[in-house]
């Protein structure tokens, strides 16, 4: 038997296409084995197999494109499958259509629209078709109404002559519409259009937009022709939702202990149903049990990628109606702790890790023989076993940094499987963390089917980091850069950048072996998530690196990147001074300009001078590191915080960072070059050249290496799951992010505040891509009311220009103005529209809180920020403000969402 493929797919001189599949002839799914395909003419490639009868009952396959600079970008889904007859068939043409990923429809193929917001639109259509038959049709349309099926019509007299009381029904399997026809040779070539027909009231309704659909060819004996004609044209961008995004700990409920539980989500899925919401969104819920004090309050910097945080469990649904005593004797400490306005994070942990290991110390015997649990320990044991342990090791070293514990700082698997095996005598502390998991696990899989069941979505987030002292680093540190740090460069909310803390990952480590890591993060996500929010998807282009040896962000570069050479600078006719442009500029003006009257203190404690109006650091205080380290044995009062500022300003005083091991070659420039004292100090000239070649460097050279490096890892990593991605790419935007992202179907960010015009101050919500999260405020920005009160000229711009309104804008954000906000939104054409449940609530004078600037959850800025925000009103009373609800459905409907 032949197969015949051929693909409709316009290429350039120097690229190539291939067939991947299921079978050795395709290559057995393996890329590298890839059936290569020969260009046919400018709307074919055309490729031939041979397959012995009986063989292969199914055939699965891809198609791969090759770029002219040999990378390979796969098509998106695995849902071409062919039914290889037994026997009686000699040839088998197959027609396609590429499936770019960046195609709106792809993203109604995901799991929230497929398993949830959609399923109730599938219809079977036309139950059986002729046993004989010559051709099959196969398309998609993901976004018929209720009770419509997808019909076929064309010229000839098997189409029916376009006449629409003649149209042919059609089935779905699976994701495509199918019909299997019988086509006599005559009717060659073939005008055709698929159509929407009303199942229930047997109607026609209309054929699909644009040009016919053109088919040539023969109808012989012995051979069938298969058409997977992508998707049907009718309009892909009319499905539109709104969600609301609140993390988990600032929920409040009447039973909860001081902080929002995963059972608390069920309250916020009855609340969002009553007002027309579809999507709860949150931030990384991963246990961050890292120093056991309120700094852990931080969600990004998990322990562990996979394991769930214990605050989060509720302990009353553990112990049942069985164990109710264990609770009882807590009930007078939940109620204080719930009634605090914020988290008492020290205090909340406390009592549930009582509760915790109270319960399991009753529950141990008959949880370890469970089958249950059993099942959840197997499934999960590649992160399961190593995290017990770390959280072990950590409490038995007061430390989770594993570099100083006495016994197992470097992990070995055999090592740590004899470690936790039942006959230990510590297997109990190991357990109890089996215990708090699997507990955790059974109750957001609980609240996730409930949103499911309510036809409502849960949205995660995945950091771009790991935390430096976590088990992923413990288990495999070379996955990781442990000697940098990641943050992100300066902007308007962190005028010094922001550093994480965090290692970088080592990419090319991770592809060896296909992005495993990355590919189980997915898998368990997909437990509880739809759709996740990729924490700085810029990351994946290129990380912002920051030496060991260095405190603010501001000292970072990006990485990988293209550095500047020495011999560029003489090809500008710029002199080069090694000393004056990679060391720090201090003389007395740039001295009185950090330190004012504290100058000649700083100048005789920690400078050297150079005997030519300039000095330098001394020894001991020229890294930011080292003066950290000094100001953290001093007595903090003003003054020293004052010097201890001003130093670490000081030394970022520069204009080039030189590349480690570069004997003196390679240069990076520091970020916002020109805002820098040294900078100033230059002569005009100098000032100019330097600054052409800074562009170069931040803003030219890199964009096509850093949209290589984002095809390396994007593309496998979003086909390994099918849960909605959407990307969070606000910051310092590289030039070929959007395209990458638009290639790929990666929903982008958009918030008014942050436009990505540099030309504008403030975006529109009109102006959103389809493909596009829309929202006024984030988890890291003021609220709606906060923000307006920060810029009073802003704020009058926007209240002008945005809003359309005559006059002085209000002092304080009126309950119109945010309402005015959310409708903008609202009616935004972009595909999501989330908004923080306080941006929510400011539209009703009577239910917000009273200081907006309370409503905050974090502040860049602050590395060692309090995350403790909770809504200040109870999920059961927000439920009961029918007024406010309904108002809400209402503009949400209205809007089309």
């Amino acid at each position: 038997m032949k197969i015949h493929f051929y693909l409709h797919f316009h290429t350039k001189p120097g690229e190539e296409l291939y067939v991947n599949g299921n079978m050795e002839a395709l290559g057995s799914n393996d890329p590298a084995k890839a059936f290569p395909l020969k260009y046919m003419n400018d709307e074919f490639w055309q490729g031939s197999i041979e397959l012995s009868p009986g063989k292969q009952s199914k055939i699965q396959y891809n198609y791969l494109f090759k770029t002219e600079d040999g990378t390979f970008v796969r098509e998106w889904g695995d849902d071409r499958l062919i039914d290889i007859p037994k026997s009686g068939l000699e040839e088998i043409q197959i027609i396609d259509i590429w499936n770019h990923a960046g195609e709106y429809e792809n993203a109604f193929f995901s799991s929230p629209f497929q398993q949830t917001l959609l399923r109730h639109s599938k219809k079977a259509g036309r139950s059986s078709f002729p046993k004989s038959f010559t051709h099959i049709f196969k398309v998609k349309a993901p976004l018929l109404k209720k009770d419509e099926i997808l019909c076929l019509g064309g010229n000839g007299t098997v189409l029916g002559e376009w006449n629409t009381d003649s149209v042919i029904p059609m089935t779905l399997q699976g994701n495509w519409w199918i019909c299997k026809l019988s086509l006599p040779k005559e009717s060659f070539p073939i005008a055709y259009k698929y159509g929407v027909y009303d199942a229930k009231h047997k109607k026609f309704l209309h054929f699909e937009t644009g040009n016919n659909r053109l088919l040539y060819g023969d109808a012989l004996e012995k051979k069938i022709s298969i058409l997977h004609d992508g998707f049907v044209k009718l309009p892909n961008n009319t499905w539109r939702g709104a969600g609301v995004s609140i993390p988990v700990f600032s929920l409040r409920s009447k039973n909860s202990y001081g902080v929002g539980e995963f059972t608390d989500i069920k309250l916020l899925v009855d609340w969002a149903r009553k007002t027309g919401l579809k999507l709860i969104q949150i931030l990384p819920v991963n246990d961050t049990s890292a120093t056991q004090s309120w700094v852990d309050s931080y969600p990004y910097a998990a322990i562990s990628a996979f394991a769930l945080h214990p605050i989060y469990l509720n302990v009353e649904q553990v112990a049942g109606k069985k164990f109710e005593s264990v609770i009882k004797p807590l009930r007078k400490k939940q109620k204080q702790l719930n009634e605090l306005p914020e988290l008492n994070y020290e205090e909340v942990m406390k009592v549930k890790l009582f509760a915790i290991k109270e319960l399991f110390a009753l529950q141990k015997d008959e949880f370890l023989q469970s089958d249950e649990y059993k099942s959840f320990f197997e499934k999960n044991r590649h992160w399961l076993v190593p995290y017990a342990a770390f959280c072990y090791l950590r409490d038995r070293n007061g430390s989770a940094d594993f570099t100083e514990w006495k016994w197992h700082g470097n992990y070995d698997k055999e090592t740590i499987e004899k470690f936790v095996s039942p006959k230990t005598k510590h297997f109990d502390a190991i357990a109890l963390q089996y215990f708090t998991q699997y507990h955790l696990h059974l109750q957001l899989r609980e609240a996730a089917e409930y949103a499911h069941k309510h036809n409502i979505v849960l949205k995660g987030d995945i950091p771009i980091g790991i935390y430096r002292y976590s088990c992923d680093a413990w288990v495999e540190p070379d996955l990781y850069h442990m000697d940098v740090q990641a943050g992100a460069p300066p902007d308007d909310f962190a005028i010094h950048g922001q550093n994480w803390g965090f290692p970088t990952y080592n990419w090319e480590r991770m592809s060896q072996d296909g992005f495993r890591w990355w590919k189980q993060r997915f898998e368990q996500m997909a437990n509880y998530f739809d759709a996740f929010r990729i924490d700085h998807i810029l990351g994946f282009f290129r990380i912002w690196s920051i030496p060991m040896h260095s405190v603010q962000g501001v000292m970072g570069h990006f990485d990988p990147v293209l550095p500047v050479h020495l011999h560029e600078f003489s090809e500008r006719h710029i002199w080069f001074n090694h000393r004056r442009y990679t060391q720090p500029f201090i003389n007395d003006a740039v001295l009185w300009e950090f330190f004012d009257h504290d100058s000649d203190y700083v100048k005789l404690n920690f400078l050297v001078d150079n005997g030519d109006g300039t000095f330098s650091l001394r020894e001991e205080f020229n890294t930011q590191r080292k003066v950290e380290t000094h100001f953290a044995h001093v007595e903090k009062n003003d003054f020293n915080n004052r010097v201890h500022d001003g130093l670490l300003n000081i030394i970022s005083n520069t204009i080039l960072f030189e590349v480690p091991g570069s004997n003196g070659e390679q240069f990076h420039f520091r970020v916002a070059m020109e805002n820098t004292s040294s900078f100033r100090y230059l002569e005009w000239g100098t000032q100019q050249q330097l600054k052409d070649l800074y562009v170069n460097y931040f803003y030219r050279r890199q964009d096509h290496f850093w949209k290589e490096e984002a095809m390396k890892k994007l593309p496998p990593l979003k086909g390994s799951t099918n849960m909605l991605v959407c990307g969070e790419d606000l910051g310092m935007v590289p030039h070929c992010v959007p395209d990458v992202m638009k290639q790929l179907g990666i929903l982008s960010l958009e918030i008014q505040r942050m436009p990505k015009d540099p030309n504008k101050e403030f975006s529109h919500p009109a102006d959103a891509p389809y493909l596009s999260v829309i929202t006024p405020s984030t988890h890291d920005m003021s609220t709606v009311r906060g923000w307006w009160e920060e810029d009073r000229n802003k704020t009058q711009q926007f209240f002008n220009h945005e809003l359309g309104q005559w006059g002085d804008a209000p002092f304080f954000c009126e309950p119109w103005i945010n309402k005015s906000i959310v409708i903008q939104h609202l009616h935004s054409p972009a595909m999501w529209s989330i908004f923080q449940l306080q941006d929510l609530l400011g539209m009703d004078g009577k239910i917000r809180r009273e200081n907006p600037h309370n409503e905050r959850i974090n502040v860049p800025a602050n590395a060692k920020h309090y995350w403790r925000y909770r809504m200040h009103i109870l999920l059961e009373d927000l439920i009961k403000q029918k007024q406010f609800n309904e108002e809400l459905k209402e503009h949400v409907h209205a809007s089309g969402r």
